[in-house]
């Protein structure tokens, strides 16, 4: 098997620092993870996941900006549902509820990677579509 791209492994590591019962964005583990790396290559590194390393990257907890699930549907949810984070009938979970921090400054720093900012509300960010 090839070795995945530096910028996954990098993806990689960020992931495993999101805590069970939340939920991050694409986003935000490119925000976090810096270095040039977006939103689309996080979905990207994501796809590409080893199945033997599934079970030590929880990527079940990498949802889309609006709280939806963007790929593999109802395995992500059951997986995401199994550690307490609810859907509403729109298939969205609430961002405000169960969205992550982030990983602490100190392991940021230790990782050469980006803290986020504080915020209340993980929602008042997005660009409106209208």
């Amino acid at each position: 098997m090839d070795e995945a791209r530096p910028e996954y492994e990098r993806i990689y590591r960020v992931v495993c620092q999101i805590p069970r019962g939340v939920v991050t964005t694409y986003g935000d583990v490119a925000k976090i993870a810096g270095g040039g790396i977006d939103a689309r290559t996080v979905g990207e590194a994501l796809n590409a996941l080893p199945k033997d390393r599934a079970q030590e990257i929880p990527w079940q907890r990498v949802i889309n900006a609006r709280g939806g699930i963007s790929t593999r549907g109802m395995v992500q949810r059951t997986l995401l549902e199994e550690e307490g984070i609810a859907f509403g009938a729109d298939g969205r979970t609430d961002l405000r509820r169960f969205g992550w921090a982030g990983p602490s400054p100190e392991w940021c720093a230790a990782n050469g990677c980006t803290p986020l900012p504080p915020r209340s509300d993980p929602q008042a960010e997005q660009l409106p579509l209208f």
